[in-house]
C-alpha cells in the first residue's frame, strides 16, 4: 500500500449484519487473512480477544523472508499495521460456538454476542501441549512454565531444564542461558534435531548439557519445584535437581469449534486442508498451525491465509444463492 494512506482504525462489531467474512483468530495468519481479505475488499469481521499470537512470545525471528532479524512482537507489530490499511470490524473477544445455518451462512457466537458471515477462515492457532505427568498441574507457575521469554528472567543464576528436542526447544534453551547458570536440554530421543544453525549454537554454548533417551515422569518440591524424576538413572540417579522446568514439546491444535459443525480432522485434531485452505464444509477455511501442514512456521501460516482469503473470495463471487437466515437474527 502506499505510504500516504493511514492506519484505519477497525469498527465495532455489527450483529445482524451479514459480513463476507468472519475471521476466527488474531495470530500471524488472521492478521494477513483480513490484510488480505481486505485487499479482495470483502466486509470482514475479525473475532479475536488478542492480536499478534503466540509469536509475540518469541525473541527472535530469523526465518521470515525479508526480516534477516526480527522479534516476535515487532513482526507481530508490521503485520497488525499492514492489515489497518483497509478497513474491517473487530471483536475483542473469543468466538465460542459456530453454527451452519441452512442457506449456508455462518453464526458465530461470542460472550457478548453473534455475527453472522458467508465465510469462515479458522486461524485459532494451538495450545501448548503437557506433559501430563505427576506434579507438573501442582507446580505450574510454581517452577513448571511453557515460555521462556515470559519467565526464564525469574532464574537469574538458576539450573533449569527445558524438555523436548526441536528447534523451538533449542531455542528456549539458548534464551534460557541468558539468565541461567545451567541450561540442561532433556529429550527423549536419541538427538535433538533444530535447524543446524541452532544446533551449532547449542553445541558452542558451555552452559547448555543435552541429556537425551530420557524422559521426565515426575515433577516433585514443597512449595514450589525441587527437582524431577527421570526414567532411567542419569550420573547415578533418576532425581534430578532443577531449579525450573521448561516444557517445549509442541502444540496442540484447538480445533473444537471446527469440529462441532462438522469440520475433518486428522488423528492429530487439526483441520484438513487442501493447497488452497479448503476444508470439507463449503464456505470455512483454515490456516496455520491449526490445519494439518507438516512444516509450521510462521510463513507457512500466513501464506496458508492469503490462500484462504482467495478462496473465500472466489467463493462468494460465484455463489448466487441468497441469505436470509441472518435477517432473523
Amino acid at each position: 500500500m502506499p505510504k500516504d494512506i493511514p492506519d484505519i482504525k477497525p469498527g465495532k462489531p455489527k450483529e445482524k449484519t451479514l459480513y463476507e467474512v468472519i475471521i476466527i483468530g488474531g495470530g500471524c495468519a488472521g492478521l494477513a487473512a483480513a490484510m488480505y481479505s481486505g485487499r479482495f475488499q470483502l466486509k470482514i469481521l475479525l473475532v479475536a480477544e488478542n492480536l499478534g499470537g503466540v509469536i509475540t512470545l518469541t525473541t527472535d525471528v530469523e526465518n521470515y523472508p525479508g526480516f534477516p532479524s526480527v522479534t516476535g512482537l515487532e513482526l507481530a507489530g508490521a503485520l497488525e499495521k499492514h492489515m489497518r490499511n483497509y478497513p474491517l470490524d473487530y471483536a475483542d473477544e473469543n468466538a465460542t460456538r459456530i453454527e451452519r445455518k441452512k442457506d449456508g451462512s455462518f453464526k458465530v457466537a461470542t460472550a457478548s454476542g453473534a455475527y453472522w458471515g458467508k465465510t469462515i477462515i479458522f486461524v485459532t492457532g494451538s495450545e501448548w501441549k503437557k506433559l501430563n505427568v505427576p506434579g507438573e498441574k501442582e507446580f505450574t507457575n510454581k517452577g513448571v512454565h511453557y515460555c521462556a521469554l515470559c519467565d526464564g528472567a525469574f532464574y537469574k543464576n538458576k539450573v533449569i531444564g527445558v524438555v523436548g528436542g526441536a528447534d523451538s526447544s533449542a531455542k528456549e534453551a539458548l534464551l534460557l542461558t541468558q539468565w541461567a547458570k545451567k541450561v540442561y536440554i532433556i529429550y527423549r530421543g536419541e538427538e535433538i534435531h533444530p535447524e543446524p544453525i541452532n544446533m551449532k549454537r547449542v553445541e558452542q554454548n558451555r552452559k547448555i548439557t543435552v541429556i537425551n533417551n530420557t524422559n521426565v515422569v515426575e515433577i516433585k518440591g514443597k512449595e514450589k519445584l525441587a527437582h524431577v524424576v527421570f526414567d532411567k538413572p542419569y550420573k547415578g540417579s533418576k532425581e534430578f535437581k532443577l531449579d525450573g522446568l521448561f516444557v517445549e514439546i509442541g502444540h496442540i491444535p484447538l480445533s473444537r469449534l471446527a469440529k462441532e459443525i462438522g469440520v475433518r480432522l486428522n488423528a492429530k485434531g487439526e483441520i484438513i486442508i487442501d493447497r488452497l485452505a479448503s476444508t470439507n464444509i463449503e464456505g470455512f477455511y483454515a490456516a496455520g498451525d491449526v490445519g494439518d501442514s507438516e512444516f509450521k512456521q510462521a510463513i507457512t501460516g500466513v501464506a496458508e491465509a492469503v490462500n484462504a482469503s482467495y478462496s473465500a473470495n472466489e467463493y462468494i463471487s460465484k455463489r448466487t444463492t441468497p441469505y436470509t437466515e441472518y435477517k432473523k437474527g
